[in-house]
């Protein structure tokens, strides 16, 4: 075809006269005399480039029509088969759906306004050229387009359907892919991350109002959660728990616990009591206990909890300490002489913050005594030296030996029979306000030094230990479980594991540099102690786990082979099996309204209470 030259070929000057074949049968039959001259037309026609003496073939160059010869442009006729083939109405995709977990998990999804998915799909053209419905009648519609256009919302996600002139749908599509049984998955993606992030429905199902969008229904929201979410993230930690007991075999492990409460004050529903590792600063067990469970009575709660702990712990690792605040019920089961834990040999340590905290309040207590004001100026000197002399310390007789040297300092007395004073020279302080000895002050705070119950406990805080990283941790869960919003108990359980996996995931978090690989510190203000403190800005949390998560609760709605359930069951070891929180059965609607009447509200209460 290179060799093809256009107007050597199309010249007449090279063209024969062709006969047709099929024309010249015709023409020698039986009936060619019957024909006159009008009807007859030779089957002759000019064949271009038949007289040149190399021949020049022009197979495999496309066919055109007459309308390309005279304009140069394609046809619309011709136009039509390359670029949109005509279509049967069943050849139009469906709906997407969701088979396997990497079809909707790390999808990236978008805000979708209407009045722009309206440009979009009024603008487009579908390959259908006709309607392939039924009338009433059975006679097929066939109507053409162009279709009419609907845009619907159901729940977060847009529907888009293509209408023929008699009503027929033509096409439906929607802006998320399906699951089996119908379920959207943006709808059941959306329900899952308001968990997994520590958000409640209420204040989302408000931001989407705001925002004039579709939100899940709240039903449908509480039946992901509990039939989806729960056990898969109780599943999630207890693989990633096995593994940190794992790495713990073989040792002597130290732990330090604290219990949290739902719920300010002494009405709390449930307790969490959470162990760290006091090394890896790892969280290596979460136990939570609902009041049902301890008859109603929230005060023994934490206590329930800790030996919920320690019988756990106590068969997977070798305890032999565990650091707590100074929790009465929980030091007598640690007791080494008689407590319930007696032949573990778990030493019991106390956190040292809170013997800090706990001798402070004693001292500013006793300042308010009369005659003992002067005792709130050696208020922090004292709390120093009672931290010092644990850090110093190692045994109870040195601890015992430098703390009553406070008694004697504070008179101004730096040396006596027993010992002296470990500081250098004291510069003069024309301010500094000395106690004279054997005053009431003078003899307040010896009572407080040397108190028994005090000394007692002193052993304790020899370790020198901390449940600073484990009050942070207690703080973060106010990011899962808000203390001002209730839960049901697998839930706010399912919370409290969700903020101990986030914790555990980016605890050893590197921390920020600038390019010259120096630190990058930051300053925050500490309103109880009225100073700024520092610390080292970390980088961004990367939340890498959170995919599992969601892919596991994604898998157990494949998985489970029906659709979503319309009620709710308990599980066994539910406490709501116990009964209901309050203990009290409630009275009717009707004895409400007459109590509240006859504290002088109005009677139209007690008309709507009749009605009811």
């Amino acid at each position: 075809m290179e060799d093809l030259d256009e107007n050597v070929f199309n010249d007449p000057m090279n063209s024969v006269i062709d006969w047709s074949d099929e024309g010249l049968a015709h023409h020698g039959g039986e009936h060619d005399d019957e024909s006159s001259d009008d009807e007859y037309r030779p089957p002759i026609a000019l064949r271009m480039g038949g007289a040149l003496k190399t021949p020049q073939t022009i197979e495999g160059v496309p066919v055109v029509g007459i309308g390309e010869t005279v304009h140069d442009l394609p046809t619309v006729e011709d136009q039509e088969e390359p670029l949109q083939p005509s279509l049967e109405i069943q050849d139009l995709p469906d709906s997407q759906k969701v088979i396997e977990k990497e079809d909707i998990i790390g999808v990236k999804a978008a805000i979708i306004y209407e009045n722009c998915l309206r440009q979009l799909v009024t603008s487009l053209i579908l390959p259908v050229k006709r309607c392939t419905g039924d009338l009433r009648t059975g006679v097929p519609c066939n109507s053409a387009g162009p279709f009419h256009v609907n845009i619907m919302c159901k729940a977060t996600a847009m529907i888009v359907e293509w209408v023929c002139p008699d009503g027929h749908r033509v096409w439906r599509w929607t802006s998320q892919p399906v699951l089996k049984f119908g379920m959207q998955a943006g709808d059941f993606l959306l329900s899952t991350n308001i968990l997994l992030s520590g958000s409640n429905y209420a204040k989302v199902a408000l931001m989407f109002k705001f925002m004039n969008m579709g939100m899940v229904n709240p039903n449908t929201f509480f039946n992901i959660q509990d039939t989806y979410c729960v056990d898969a993230i109780r599943e999630f930690w207890e693989e990633k728990r096995s593994e940190a007991i794992n790495r713990l075999q073989g040792k002597d492990i130290a732990v330090c616990g604290d219990g949290r409460n739902d719920s300010p004050g002494h009405s709390a529903q449930y307790c969490s009591y959470t162990t760290m590792e006091l090394e890896s600063r790892e969280v290596i067990y979460v136990a939570t206990i609902d009041k049902r469970e301890t008859s109603w009575n929230s005060t023994v709660m934490e206590r329930e909890a800790f030996i919920k702990t320690v019988d756990t712990l106590s068969k997977e690792i070798k305890l032999v300490e565990f650091c707590t605040d100074a929790h009465v019920q929980i030091g007598a089961l640690l007791n080494p002489d008689k407590g319930k834990y007696k032949d573990l040999g778990i030493h019991h340590s106390l956190d040292m913050w809170h013997g800090a905290k706990n001798l402070a309040k004693k001292i500013a207590a006793a300042s308010k005594v009369k005659g003992q004001s002067i005792l709130l100026n050696w208020l922090k000197d004292i709390t120093n030296h009672f931290w010092w002399c644990c850090k110093t310390a190692d045994t109870y007789a040195e601890f015992l030996n430098l703390w009553i040297g406070i008694t004697h300092h504070v008179c101004n007395v730096h040396s006596w029979r027993m010992g002296g004073c470990q500081h250098g020279p004291i510069e003069d302080e024309p301010d500094r306000q000395w106690i004279e000895r054997d005053s009431v002050s003078h003899k307040a705070l010896v009572d407080i030094v040397l108190n028994k119950r005090f000394r007692k406990d002193v052993h304790k805080y020899l370790r020198f230990r901390s449940t600073s990283h484990l009050e942070s941790f207690q703080n973060h869960i106010l990011m899962y479980a808000s203390k001002r919003h209730s839960f049901s108990p697998p839930v706010y359980e399912a919370r409290v594991l969700l903020a101990a996996l986030d914790y555990n995931h980016h605890r050893d978090r590197p921390t920020l540099t600038t390019s010259e690989g120096k630190q990058i510190f930051r300053r925050t203000f500490n309103k109880n102690a009225r100073r700024y403190s520092l610390y080292a800005a970390k980088a961004q949390k990367s939340y890498d786990y959170i995919a599992n998560l969601q892919g596991r609760v994604l898998e157990r709605r494949l998985c489970s082979g029906v659709g979503m359930p319309r009620t709710r069951t308990l599980r066994p070891d539910d406490p709501r099996r116990l009964g209901v929180v309050p203990p009290v059965p409630p009275p009717t609607m009707s004895e409400l309204v007459r109590t509240q009447v006859s504290r002088g509200l109005s009677s139209a209460f007690q008309a709507a209470a009749d009605d009811q």
